[in-house]
């Protein structure tokens, strides 16, 4: 973060603030957004230290504790993906359950470093978001309460997410024309990066059958953030995040544009983040590096570590908590190409490309025998029923997000679990064995094999994921 200081001096930002924002430059003054960042310097395909630059931005913008100078807070708007009024001002600026709940991203995603998880005490209640989402309740019949993902290696996830959506959507077209110019009906099996998503089948006359989809929209797009796997981008999580947990409002969404105001919360600051600002918080939480297997520092743990990775297999754990899938490229194109209104799309403006082998990080992943880089996920960005009639609690949640199940939810990434406690969507499971043995639904079959297996096989299994690290 210290290296913001010179890269104002070297002008990659704008210093023209507006109100009381305008302090800023006064080194006591009570704001945390010095300045903005200027988009326009960071477009194309960045150099390191450009790159630099711009995560360091993102850094300080993720870990700036805001304040009302800088625009936190949302008095007359609410908590809404898509901008909507309050019929009156909020009573409270902090409110746990519909948001302000923090003034700094970091508040939450912090263990064990910045960009980290959240303890039980960071949850959050995610509400559907999309019209009257004001409420002041635990009450489950209004939100659903999520403990916090860590961010390491969201990068890689996101790029992931793009082939695989890529893969998917031409294996429809393929099925769409090959029906039509056969006038038969073309069942195609949907499968990317060795995950299946079940099949679609295309009809002569462009109808399809969705049905048989599995574990994902029937749009095809993986959509790899949140429990739900409910958002496509980092971008738009961002956005969602800035305004929910803190009513700092990007001008792309709740400006001029959408709404016709430049104050859309009507808390007497204007343009309270640039797009300039949130593709430094996208660039800083893309390249953040991906957690790691640690070789255990004790020869006790090594081996049984290493009995615990083969339990691991058979158990069936791996069958969804796929330990790494290929990816093609490492060039990260901000906006994406899943972007959507209210986000900057692909096509609308120019490109920040940001190359992520210009990281240290990235010469430490392996590659398989065709040169991909193989992502160390332990996941497979697909959705799963999570519940059954007699091991059902993790289906404790009452709102559908997004349309989906109450009981379903995208596979866990494991890679960190080992620094992550707590565990589970609403982190009220402390260990390890605990969660493992709330799976249900199609992870039963996996959940009673470890909860048959001997205590030496149950103990080596927690022993491996152990050693699935954040490191500090």
């Amino acid at each position: 973060m210290n290296k913001i200081v010179p890269a104002l001096l070297a002008g990659y930002f704008v210093t023209s603030l507006t109100g009381a924002a305008a302090e800023g430059s006064n080194p006591w003054a009570e704001t945390a957004i010095k300045t903005h960042v200027e988009r326009s310097a960071f477009i194309g395909r960045l150099n390191r230290q450009t790159l630099d630059l711009l995560t360091d931005a993102g850094e300080a913008l993720f870990t700036a504790p805001f304040t009302a100078l800088d625009g936190v807070g949302r008095p007359m708007s609410t908590q809404a993906i898509i901008p909507t009024k309050r019929k009156r001002a909020s009573q409270s600026k902090f409110q746990r359950t519909s948001g302000m709940d923090s003034n700094a991203c970091s508040s939450c995603h912090n263990e064990p470093v910045a960009g980290g998880a959240g303890g039980f005490v960071a949850n959050v209640f995610v509400a559907e978001g999309f019209n009257n989402a004001d409420f002041d309740t635990v009450d489950p019949q209004f939100s659903n309460e999520r403990n916090t993902n860590h961010l390491m290696g969201a990068g890689l996830l996101e790029l992931l997410a793009r082939e695989m959506t890529e893969d998917l959507q031409r294996q429809r077209a393929t099925a769409l024309t090959m029906a039509r110019k056969s006038g038969e009906p073309q069942t195609t099996a949907l499968i990317t990066k060795n995950v299946s998503f079940g099949s679609i089948t295309a009809h002569a006359d462009g109808m399809l059958d969705l049905d048989r989809i599995d574990g994902v929209d029937s749009d095809l797009v993986i959509r790899p953030f949140s429990q739900k796997g409910v958002f496509p981008s980092l971008r738009q999580f961002t956005i969602n995040a800035l305004n929910h947990h803190h009513g700092m409002q990007a001008n792309e969404r709740f400006g001029a544009r959408w709404t016709g105001e430049s104050d859309f919360d009507e808390d007497g600051i204007n343009d309270e983040i640039t797009e300039g600002d949130v593709t430094a918080l996208v660039a800083w939480q893309a390249t953040l590096p991906p957690p790691t297997i640690i070789t255990p520092p004790r020869n006790d743990w090594k081996d049984a570590a290493a009995v615990g990775s083969n339990q691991f297999e058979t158990f069936g754990c791996s069958v969804c908590h796929i330990r790494a899938l290929p990816l093609t490229s490492l060039n990260f194109a901000d906006p994406g190409p899943l972007d959507a209104a209210g986000t900057l799309r692909r096509g609308e403006v120019d490109e920040t490309i940001i190359d992520l082998t210009l990281l240290d990080w990235a010469g430490s992943l392996e590659r398989d025998d065709n040169g991909q880089i193989m992502v160390p996920l332990f996941g497979d960005l697909k959705r799963h029923k999570m519940t059954d009639q007699s091991v059902a609690v993790l289906g404790n949640e009452l709102l559908a997000q997004r349309f989906v199940e109450r009981n379903v939810f995208q596979t866990t990434e494991l890679w960190g679990i080992g620094s992550t406690m707590p565990y589970g969507h609403r982190g009220d499971f402390t260990t390890l064995d605990g969660i493992i043995r709330a799976h249900g639904g199609d992870a039963r079959i996996s959940r009673d094999a470890y909860s048959s297996a001997s205590e030496l096989n149950r103990d080596a299994l927690i022993a491996f994921l152990k050693t699935l690290v954040i490191k500090p």
